[in-house]
């Protein structure tokens, strides 16, 4: 009789989706809905996912709500999804703040949650966790990928490099972990302290980065400001030899901003494309397959989320169909042994609830159909991704 209540209720399975659709995050979060639909619609061609509770095949249904990439707003709108809407389960994805906020509220209602898309070590800051499980690539992984890129020119730089690390959670764990684990390598950092959002004048780290014989730059900015730190970087006349800046130089149109050739030759870091070799294991289609029906679709160049978007609904489809049930406790149980094979590649979460995926290093270059191309120009951790081209270097003043 309460099955028979509550599948009256409400026949579906009600997904909720925190997602920064507008602000300085809107880059990551700009290809939904269109992935997190593709996906929805798969598992809805499907039939839906049996669930005993409804004694059959239910169809999945979004709730998306704009952060407007705003941590506040983040745990608000998790808050509202968890207690007014009622969903059945949330996925979220794109920078610790956007995850951090939404697995704490999590957390403290007891929902399940399937995170995505925040470096592992930013978000373990808001651990331990019981209900929330997360896959990305660790910052750990991050700092030896821009050391082995920059290894190939060692003897031609000072080996000096300077950071532009800003007072949140990523400035926070990836300062301190390149400051441990750069002078091992044989770099010597430079680090001019954590700075606020929406920095205006960037001279006394340019300054120092001059004095100190800095000719490598790294970071981990919101667009705006890594845009705002570069332009004063030209006009004050320090061009380094290499600028390898994490979150700032990921998607196009964010790249496509900076203006005239400042976008040359910036490196960074690649975390899915076309040449990934995964493929959905909803539809079989690979990553390419996806990328280019985005590109039909919406006219526009794959960005890096689409493919975690896509995944973290094939990881909800492959819980809720081993669970067979909306109860959260089952729910939890099902997404902790989820051992499964997406198009961002093998999601395996370990005994503190992550499971890291692959990274290697892309560059930049002058595009053909698009201004800006980022090629894949480091992969030997993972050579089964495609490298598409050679580093350039220096950079072109």
């Amino acid at each position: 009789l309460a099955s028979r209540a509550f599948a009256a209720k409400r026949d579906y399975i009600l997904i909720g989706h925190p997602n920064p659709s507008t602000g300085p995050l809107a880059g990551f979060g700009e290809a939904s809905p269109w992935a997190d639909e593709k996906a929805v619609e798969a598992i809805n061609k499907k039939g839906g996912i049996f669930i005993k509770e409804y004694g059959k095949k239910v169809p999945v249904k979004l709730k998306i709500l704009d952060t407007e990439s705003n941590p506040t707003k983040a745990a608000e709108n998790a808050a509202k999804l968890i207690v007014q809407e009622k969903v059945d389960l949330m996925v979220v994805m794109h920078t610790p703040d956007t995850v951090n906020p939404v697995t704490a509220m999590c957390e403290r209602y007891q929902m399940p949650c399937i995170a995505l898309d925040a470096p592992v070590e930013a978000w373990l800051t808001g651990g331990p966790y019981k209900w929330s499980h997360h896959a990305f690539w660790t910052v750990d992984a991050a700092t030896d990928l821009f050391a082995s890129m920059w290894d190939q020119y060692a003897g031609k730089t000072t080996k000096v490099v300077g950071g532009f690390w800003p007072n949140d959670p990523d400035g926070t764990s990836w300062s301190k972990i390149f400051k441990e684990k750069l002078p091992e390598r044989g770099y010597k950092v430079v680090d001019p302290g954590r700075f606020p959002y929406f920095t205006k004048d960037f001279s006394s780290f340019i300054n120092l980065f001059k004095r100190e014989k800095v000719d490598i730059i790294t970071g981990t900015l919101i667009p705006p400001d890594w845009a705002t730190a570069w332009r004063q970087c030209h006009q004050q006349g320090f061009v380094p030899k290499i600028a390898t800046v994490a979150k700032a130089c990921l998607f196009p149109a964010d790249v496509n901003a900076l203006g005239g050739n400042l976008p040359s030759g910036l490196t960074t870091e690649v975390w899915w494309s076309p040449s990934h070799p995964f493929k959905s294991s909803l539809t079989g289609e690979s990553a390419k397959d996806l990328c280019d029906a985005w590109t039909k679709e919406t006219g526009k160049q794959p960005t890096q989320p689409i493919g975690f978007k896509y995944a973290g609904f094939e990881i909800a489809y492959d819980a809720l169909s081993r669970a067979q049930s909306l109860d959260k406790t089952k729910l939890l149980e099902a997404i902790a042994a989820t051992e499964l094979d997406t198009i961002v590649g093998p999601i395996k979460y370990n005994d503190q609830n992550y499971s890291e995926t692959p990274l290697v290093g892309g560059q930049w270059v002058k595009g053909q159909k698009f201004p800006w191309d980022l090629e894949i120009v480091y992969n030997k951790k993972h050579p089964n991704i495609q490298k598409t081209a050679d580093m350039v270097f220096p950079l072109p003043k």
